[in-house]
C-alpha cells in the first residue's frame, strides 16, 4: 500500500505519516515546501528517507505525476484563513482548484479513494449545524465537499472529508488557531506568549485527527462522506489554566475576538461509519504537548 500525502510537510501531515509508517505502508509526500523539519520533529530520522516530491497543488500536471503508483490519496495541502483573506484568488487556486486536481489525479490513476481535510470553518459563528461560512477559507472548504460528492456520483471516486476545528499538539506552528500549541511551546521554554483569540472552541489533539485519517484510509468506505471531528469544547482561559497546572509560572494571556466558528458542532454518523477513533481530553493533550516541548533542546 502506497499513500500520497499532499501538504505532508505540516504538523497534521507529520502525525498522519507517523501512523502510516507504523502500519508498514509506504508514503509519498507531495508539497510545495521541501522543508522536512516538522516531520522530522515528529518521526525522527525516518523523515529523511521519505519519498518527497516538490510541486504545486494548483498545477494539475504536478499532482497527476505525484499520484502515479499510489493506491490512495490523503489530501491536506491548503492555505489557512489569513492567507485566504489576504489573497482570495490564490486561496481558491490552492484550496479549491488544488482539491479538484487531487480528485482528477485519483480518477486518472484509478485509485478511487481520497481522504481530505475539510474544516469546521464551513460553519459560521452562530450555527454549528448548518454550513454558512463567514470566511473565504470556509467557503472554499464547503465548495470542496460539494465537488467530492460530484466526483462520487459522476466518476465513482469515493471520499471521506473531515471537519476539525482547533487542532493542537506538537509541531503546530501556523494559523490563527495555533495559539494553544504555541502557548505550550512557550511555557516549556519559559517564555511569555499571548494567544491571539478568546472564547470557546472545540479542541482536538493532533494524534486523534491523524487516527481519523488512518481509519478512513484503512476502511475506505464507499460514497462521499463528510464528518465533524470532535475533541473537547473549552474556553481559551481553560487552556491557559491547564498549562498553568503543569507550569505554574507560565506567562500566558489571550486577546482578540473569538474564532468565527460555532464552538459546538452537530453530531453525525462518524462513529457508525468509522468506529474506534480515539478522543483525547484537553488535560491529557496539553500534558503530552508540554512533555514533547520540554524534551526538545532549547
Amino acid at each position: 500500500m502506497k499513500v500520497l500525502v499532499t501538504g505532508g510537510s505540516g504538523f497534521i501531515g507529520a502525525w498522519i505519516i507517523r501512523r502510516l509508517l507504523a502500519r508498514g505502508w509506504a508514503v509519498r509526500v507531495f508539497d510545495i515546501n521541501p522543508d522536512r523539519r516538522i516531520v522530522r520533529e515528529i518521526i525522527g530520522d525516518a523523515a529523511d528517507a521519505l519519498d518527497w516530491v516538490v510541486g504545486d497543488i494548483s498545477r494539475p500536471d504536478d499532482v497527476v505525476a505525484a499520484a502515479m503508483g499510489c493506491n490512495l490519496t490523503i489530501h491536506l495541502a491548503g492555505l489557512l484563513t489569513p492567507a485566504c483573506r489576504k489573497s482570495p484568488k490564490r486561496g481558491a487556486e490552492v484550496n479549491l482548484i488544488g482539491t479538484l486536481n487531487v480528485f482528477e489525479a485519483a480518477r486518472a490513476h484509478h485509485h478511487l479513494n481520497v481522504v481530505y481535510a475539510s474544516s469546521a470553518g464551513v460553519y459560521g459563528p452562530n450555527d454549528g449545524h448548518t454550513p454558512r461560512p463567514d470566511t473565504h477559507y470556509g467557503a472554499f472548504k464547503l465548495a470542496t465537499e460539494g465537488c467530492a460528492r460530484a466526483f462520487w456520483f459522476d466518476e465513482g471516486v469515493s471520499s471521506v472529508g473531515f471537519r476539525p476545528f482547533v487542532v493542537y499538539g506538537p509541531g503546530r506552528e501556523s494559523g490563527i488557531s495555533a495559539g494553544p500549541s504555541l502557548a505550550c511551546a512557550a511555557a516549556a521554554r519559559g517564555e511569555a506568549y499571548t494567544i491571539g483569540f478568546t472564547g470557546p472552541s472545540d479542541l482536538l489533539f493532533v494524534d486523534d485527527v491523524a487516527a481519523a485519517f488512518e481509519c478512513a484510509a484503512v476502511r475506505q468506505p464507499k460514497g462521499a462522506h463528510v464528518f465533524n471531528l470532535f475533541g473537547e469544547v473549552a474556553d481559551v482561559q481553560q487552556v491557559i489554566a491547564e498549562i498553568h497546572r503543569h507550569v505554574p509560572d507560565a506567562k500566558l494571556d489571550c486577546t482578540g475576538p473569538p474564532l468565527p466558528i460555532a464552538a459546538t458542532l452537530a453530531p453525525d454518523d462518524l462513529n457508525h461509519v468509522l468506529p474506534g477513533i480515539p478522543r483525547t481530553l484537553l488535560a491529557m493533550g496539553v500534558a503530552r504537548t508540554l512533555q514533547h516541548y520540554r524534551a526538545l533542546p532549547h
